[in-house]
């Protein structure tokens, strides 16, 4: 008999009536193709647990989505899409599609194969107008304090002074920024 949590029960009941009947379909499924699974509650939303996490069913107000932990690994990005924003029991694969899902998680899971996170987007490099940076050099200080900024303090006073549309404007806004940067400010300092 498979060991369900009674706080997933109530997370059900107190779900959407069009969460219901897909909330409870899945579980149903999970235990038979995982006697040993484990149910628990994360952020919220019922996970079910089997050496490791195999999938989540966060309902909403709208819809309610299946997500499979691993699911990068076996499940194309259109299959992905579609269990992420179910509104009906017939938007569900069949049960012999969604079992086989649920044992490809497990097998994952068994074999210890862990789930390759994207690669993070290269950092572009601040481009810094060649009159800000000469206003910059003309003081060794604030050319530090510029220097030792993140990417995106820098980013945030280039935008500043670039997008400025008259001479007299972009001139203001440099000696501005020349004028927080001797105070080793950021531009956006008073919201930090």
């Amino acid at each position: 008999m498979p060991k369900k949590n009674p706080r997933i029960d109530a997370y059900v009941a107190r779900s959407a009536n069009f969460a219901k009947p897909i909330l409870n379909r899945i579980r149903k499924l999970v235990h038979a193709a995982c006697p040993d699974v484990a149910e628990t509650l994360k952020w919220n939303s019922p996970f079910y647990e089997y050496q490791g996490i195999l999938l989540a069913t966060p309902a909403f107000k709208k819809h309610c989505a299946l997500i499979f932990w691993k699911g990068r690994l076996f499940l194309g990005k259109d299959q992905k899409a579609r269990l992420r924003r179910l509104t009906t029991l017939s938007e569900l694969p069949g049960d012999k599609i969604l079992t086989g899902y649920i044992r490809k998680a497990v097998a994952l899971n068994e074999a210890r194969i862990k789930a390759a996170r994207p690669k993070p987007k290269a950092k572009k490099a601040v481009v810094v107008p060649d009159y800000f940076l000469a206003a910059l050099k003309q003081n060794k200080r604030v050319l530090a304090v510029f220097g030792n900024f993140s990417p995106s303090h820098k980013q945030e006073y280039v935008e500043w002074i670039a997008e400025a549309k008259r001479e007299e404007t972009r001139a203001r806004r440099i000696q501005a920024a020349l004028k927080l940067m001797t105070q080793g400010k950021s531009r956006n300092w008073k919201y930090e």
